[in-house]
């Protein structure tokens, strides 16, 4: 069971968010904050396995509640949640020490699974249109990927739609399709889900995150 601590402004996207960690299974939310300052004072008296915290929280934001965490010593992993995409605020988030950076309108399963990896020590970062896959840096296996299936793969984990992979590497939605019928059969992979598991299980998926 992963203890989670939960932190973010808007009530009603907090309670969703813990109600829905809690209904994908292994995953129970023990701290529940609505700024960076009261989670930090939540955290001073609570063991969690890892962080979800909003990038801007008020008082003090996500950013500044995970620096304040590091320079008390304490570790645990912290992902950074955003409904922007916003390349600056990701760097700084990666040179802070987060674990990971996904937009709110990611697919639960890729919640989870960005949280058991920080759990085990890895990171990841969702990409976005503001910071195409391409640019960034790649020191992986590719498991026999193309450059670009490898991007595409790691959309799909990031929970784009083929259409929105499409207009993030400027293919059409036909190549797209074209190019996850061959990472299923690379993989050996029955469905998109399960392309994504078996790629962080190959170590494609997560990846060390980078300006």
């Amino acid at each position: 069971m992963l203890r989670i601590a939960l932190a973010d402004d808007q009530a009603l996207i907090r309670h969703g968010l813990k109600a829905l960690l809690e209904t994908l299974g292994g995953i129970q939310v023990v701290v529940e904050a609505d700024n960076g300052d009261s989670l930090l004072d939540a955290l001073a008296s609570h063991e969690v396995d890892a962080v979800l915290a909003d990038i801007r929280t008020p008082l003090r934001s996500g950013i500044g509640a995970l620096k304040a965490l590091r320079q008390r010593g304490n570790f645990v992993p912290v992902i950074l949640l955003t409904t922007f995409d916003d390349p600056q605020a990701l760097k700084e988030g990666i040179s802070a020490g987060a674990a990971g950076y996904l937009l709110k309108d990611a697919e639960p399963e890729t919640l989870k699974q960005v949280l058991e990896a920080a759990v085990g020590g890895q990171r990841i970062f969702q990409p976005g249109p503001a910071m195409p896959v391409a640019t960034q840096t790649d020191n992986l296996t590719t498991m026999g990927l193309t450059g670009q299936e490898t991007a595409i793969l790691r959309l799909v984990a990031g929970g784009y739609s083929n259409k929105e992979v499409a207009r993030n590497l400027s293919i059409s939605v036909g190549t797209v399709k074209n190019h996850i019928s061959d990472i299923l059969r690379k993989l050996d992979a029955r469905d998109r889900t399960h392309a994504v598991l078996k790629a962080i299980a190959g170590h494609l998926l997560p990846r060390e995150g980078s300006t």
